[in-house]
């Protein structure tokens, strides 16, 4: 190729090698529904995962085959990409996963993420959005910050049910608050 670089990260690997990494890159994504990973690989699999989210809401013959091929337990994981996610993100234009940087790997230092779907029943930001609104509401705050207003416009914009959600994992966080709380008194008491 002329003139300029790739448009895709080679990730030290051949192409088959790396088509492979993707492919289970993707297929542990949509089984798992959150994966964790290094940033550069996270990445690279969010644009193939993106696609065949794409397929799912197609739902067209073609889009099923093209599915099959790229999945490695494709009759365990097509019922739930044809079905369940298809159905969440119905209504949703794009932007069907999430990449959130964790601290790097002890060994080697390399950057790390979690690569998600979003909307879904372990959605990273939906959480720590309730966590922000528990802590905020403790602190006896009436009016959002900026940015906990902003985060909490996000996750429940596409999501059926998105402020009734969010309220049920807010009280499902302070009753999580309260055990520990409780826990830590415990075992505060019982070493005096």
């Amino acid at each position: 190729m002329a003139g300029g670089a790739a448009k895709y990260r080679h990730l030290s690997r051949s192409s088959s090698h790396r088509q492979a990494l993707l492919r289970n890159l993707v297929t542990s994504l949509i089984k798992h529904e959150s994966i964790t990973t290094t940033w550069a690989k996270a990445k690279e699999a969010q644009r193939l995962a993106e696609k065949v989210i794409t397929l799912g809401k197609k739902n067209t013959e073609a889009s099923k085959r093209r599915a099959l091929e790229i999945f490695y337990t494709p009759h365990e994981l097509l019922p739930k990409l044809f079905g369940n996610l298809r159905e969440r993100y119905a209504d949703r234009p794009g932007g069907y996963t999430r990449v959130l940087r964790t601290e790097p790997h002890t060994k080697d230092k390399a950057a790390s993420a979690i690569l998600e779907l979003v909307d879904g029943p372990r959605d990273m930001r939906f959480s720590l959005t309730a966590r922000a609104l528990v802590r905020q509401r403790a602190r006896g705050m009436e009016t959002l910050n900026e940015l906990t207003a902003m985060n909490v416009r996000k996750v429940t914009r596409f999501r059926k049910n998105g402020i009734e959600d969010l309220e049920q994992e807010v009280k499902r966080q302070e009753s999580f608050g309260e055990k520990q709380e409780e826990k830590q008194h415990r075992d505060s008491s019982e070493k005096d």
